[in-house]
């Protein structure tokens, strides 16, 4: 059987986005049950970037809800529907920074409460790796830090939603509200000083 040229023009990826920017369009016009299709699409993605930057599984599972409620509450200014995950990325980063600060902010007062989440995911992590496995990911995530640290604020932010999170040149930049230029200017820097890491790359290599 045959498929038409219009059948083969429409690739999975495209109907995909024409869901999104259908879901975009009810939302706009006051469907909250297609605005819960929006967040039930994009909920892991976004819970996995903020707990990636928390280490706190209790503090990325509000700041998710937390996104997703000024989501619902800013589509209305999202001009063009096509970028609403970037631009809902652009929240998290956005309300991620916000909780840093304020944890820094409690911080230099010391009234931040003792919290023992770290050591819950590494103990619970540990029961279900070996020994080995174990090191390597604390090794993994101690190089990562190590490196990350080198880079500038926007090179560690472009570097980490482009191969952590896996967003597309165009989604960074309206994530970050830079340029699509910026972006791969200072994604290239990353780059440049990744592979200038020796510790890092002898680690990826094994050695």
């Amino acid at each position: 059987m045959h498929k038409t040229k219009k059948e083969k023009e429409i690739s999975p990826s495209s109907a995909k986005t024409q869901q999104e920017i259908t879901w975009v369009k009810m939302t706009k016009a006051g469907n909250k049950e297609a605005f819960d299709q929006l967040a039930g699409h994009y909920y892991g993605d976004i819970f996995r970037m903020i707990y990636y930057r928390t280490q706190s599984r209790m503090d990325a599972e509000d700041l998710t809800q937390e996104v997703f409620l000024k989501a619902y509450k800013g589509l209305g200014r999202l001009t063009d529907e096509d970028h609403f995950k970037g631009w809902l990325f652009r929240i998290a980063v956005n309300r991620v920074r916000d909780f840093h600060r304020r944890k820094k902010f409690l911080h230099l007062f010391k009234s931040i409460p003792n919290d023992n989440e770290d050591a819950y995911v590494d103990t619970q992590a540990s029961t279900e790796e070996g020994p080995l496995e174990t090191l390597i990911r604390k090794r993994f995530r101690q190089e990562s830090e190590i490196f990350l640290s080198r880079l500038s604020r926007m090179e560690k932010d472009v570097f980490v939603l482009r191969f952590m999170d896996q967003l597309q040149i165009n989604e960074i930049a309206t994530a970050l509200k830079k340029s699509e230029s910026t972006v791969k200017t200072h994604l290239y820097r990353a780059l440049s000083k990744f592979k200038k890491d020796r510790a890092f790359q002898d680690f990826l290599k094994g050695e």
